[in-house]
């Protein structure tokens, strides 16, 4: 049953054609627009253009079930209340929410229930204008309401606007309900690509290796494609990237892992010592060869050899390599008994291949055999959300061997780090933390315990990186940052930890170009 307040006598009937023109116009919105607040909006202007309805208010039901929000009001008028609130019970909108039941009021300044929350209405208006609340609902639930203002006219005719609106709240409901579900939808099917990402992840990353990286990502999917078979592998990369943590991840996740895995660096060897490296050698062999050797491949029988910088190999060596790997023989040097070879080979080059090739320093048909499977690692400067993921680690690792009470990295020297190019990649990001780890008097790693090479000028100074000048600006930044931190980006608090006015906080971050906002809990995540 509806809600019947005062009804005063009027005349005055529904134009039914006008009524289904803007039923018309209301469906074609819906079928053409995408975004649910313009198209609300839409139909409220289609109803007070077609209908002479006006101030129209469409409230949703919030998350917690419990209130109504605004979900569109006409564009029209300036005077309203975006963050308009009803409960159940409260006011003429919430009494609708709360039974369900549609509302008319004749004359708004004769019901004392009337709220107005989100449109003011002058007194010579209220009493000229009507109301009319109708409840948007779904499978018996209320989900929300539409309602207008009219100018003041017989019960009669608003009951058959009421009726008209009904149908209109109706549509609406099924478009939010479809909304609903779509986003639901859109929700779960993240959800689930998020979890799958992360099983990914979880599945493919080898457990010595670290980084998040689009470019990881690929290369720990690569490792994880080749590791359960036993074709042979070249890994590209520059000197300091890691190239023999991925060969040792994928020997260690092959059939071969029980095996062992066995190195060797081309590059620090002449020509005559590698070859005899590799393949052994007998008793009297060459000069100083006063016992028999056992070569490394030798040594590596069914399991991994590493050949690192490969391409620094002479073409005598290259050439029994190439032996090696196509027909699994090889001898001793000062041998002619033919051993068999069962290793799976690794190779890896910080050297540009192709070119080496066309000056004649390396075998077209060796790097076709080596060539098989590559894998691309990226340099550390190509990599940069890595960068704290393996600072980290690093600061760890050494705190731990040092024992010292390292735990963190100053907002400073992550900016140190984040800015250096890093030509040493890897290896050298890790050194520069070791030194840091073994300079560090407190339990974060400051700016000034990085190496020199990371002594960049900061934004805050000129003075040259090194002198007293530059030293006291880089800890002052450090304090400065670090009380932020700890404090949320209470610049208040931060004063009275530090021991100085506000003013002069305030002073200082300006000079040093700190937004105390960046360090709120919400951006932390805290």
């Amino acid at each position: 049953m509806d809600l019947v307040f005062s009804c005063p006598s009027g005349a005055g009937r529904c134009d039914h054609v006008t009524e289904l023109s803007a039923l018309r116009d209301i469906t074609g919105v819906m079928v053409s627009m995408s975004g649910q607040e313009e198209m609300l909006r839409c139909i409220l202007d289609i109803l007070e253009k077609r209908l002479d309805m006006f101030r129209g208010a469409i409230m949703l039901v919030d998350s917690d079930r419990k209130s109504l929000a605004v979900g569109a009001l006409s564009d029209e008028f300036t005077e309203k209340n975006l963050a308009a609130v009803y409960r159940k019970g409260e006011g003429v909108i919430g009494q609708v929410f709360e039974t369900g039941k549609s509302a008319i009021i004749p004359k708004v300044s004769e019901e004392p229930r009337f709220k107005a929350r989100i449109y003011s209405r002058p007194g010579n208006i209220r009493k000229n204008t009507s109301f009319i609340c109708v409840p948007i609902s779904l499978n018996k639930e209320t989900i929300g309401t539409l309602a207008v203002d009219m100018s003041f006219r017989s019960y009669e005719c608003l009951k058959e606007h009421e009726q008209f609106l009904c149908i209109v709240a109706g549509l609406i409901a099924h478009d939010v309900h479809n909304r609903r579900l779509a986003h639901m939808e859109r929700e779960m099917l993240e959800f689930e690509n998020m979890r799958l990402k992360t099983a990914l992840k979880d599945k493919f990353r080898p457990e010595n290796i670290i980084g998040d990286s689009s470019s990881m990502r690929d290369v720990f999917i690569r490792i994880h494609q080749v590791a359960a078979v036993d074709t042979t592998v070249l890994i590209r990369g520059e000197s300091g990237t890691g190239k023999e943590l991925v060969a040792s991840a994928i020997h260690y996740n092959s059939s071969r892992a029980d095996k062992v895995f066995v190195r060797i660096n081309c590059a620090a060897l002449n020509e005559n010592l590698l070859e005899s490296e590799l393949f052994g050698h007998e008793k009297g062999a060459f000069t100083g060869a006063t016992c028999k050797r056992t070569g490394r491949i030798e040594e590596a029988e069914g399991g991994t050899l590493f050949l690192d910088e490969i391409g620094d190999f002479s073409p005598q060596v290259q050439v029994k390599l190439l032996r090696v790997i196509q027909e699994r023989q090889y001898e001793r040097v000062g041998s002619s008994q033919t051993l068999k070879a069962n290793v799976r080979i690794i190779a890896a080059t910080n050297r540009n291949l192709e070119e080496a090739i066309e000056n004649n320093s390396f075998r077209q048909d060796l790097y076709y055999r080596i060539n098989v499977f590559p894998i691309y690692l990226p340099p550390l400067r190509e990599r940069k959300s890595d960068i704290m993921l393996l600072a980290n680690h690093f600061v760890d690792k050494y705190a731990r061997e040092m024992s010292k009470k390292v735990g963190r990295i100053s907002s400073t020297a992550i900016n140190m780090l984040s800015a250096y190019n890093w030509p040493g990649n890897v290896r050298e990001l890790e050194n520069c933390i070791e030194h840091a780890v073994l300079l560090c008097n407190d339990e974060v790693v400051q700016g000034h315990d990085l190496p020199q090479t990371l002594q960049m000028p900061l934004a805050i100074s000129n003075s040259p990186a090194g002198s007293l000048k530059h030293q006291i600006e880089v800890m002052e930044r450090d304090l400065i940052s670090d009380s932020l931190k700890r404090n949320a980006g209470n610049v208040s608090a931060v004063a009275r930890e530090l021991g100085i006015t506000g003013r002069m906080v305030r002073y200082k971050l300006e000079k040093m170009k700190l937004d105390p906002h960046r360090f709120s809990y919400r951006r932390y995540g805290k």
